[in-house]
């Protein structure tokens, strides 16, 4: 089981934008609904723009439980991001969880 599936501390700790032809509008998977214009080229995932972010796909609780309810349609930053990365344990240390190991 991967710890992705009970922290979710990288969807609360990152600003999350791609390219605006990741959004259903401009025919990719992305919900229009979830998603701010930043340019008019860039696009950024509701919430992560807030202090402290939190994107507003992500449910549950950091470090316990979480879900994606885009998981299948999440953009590229997401899907890129890699579990025991730098990142993912500097967003892990954010929320007092511990760094994982071995990756």
């Amino acid at each position: 089981m991967s710890a992705c599936t009970s922290c979710g501390a990288c969807c609360a700790s990152f600003r999350v934008d791609f390219s605006v032809f990741e959004t259903q509008e401009r025919g990719g998977s992305v919900p229009d609904g979830l998603v701010v214009e930043v340019t008019s080229s860039t696009r950024r995932m509701r919430g992560t723009d807030h202090t402290p972010p939190r994107c507003a796909a992500l449910t549950g609780k950091i470090g316990a439980t979480i879900a994606c309810g885009i998981y299948e349609w999440r953009p590229s930053p997401c899907r890129e991001f890699a579990e025991g990365s730098d990142a993912c344990n500097r967003a892990r240390n954010r929320h007092g969880l511990a760094a994982l190991q071995g990756f």
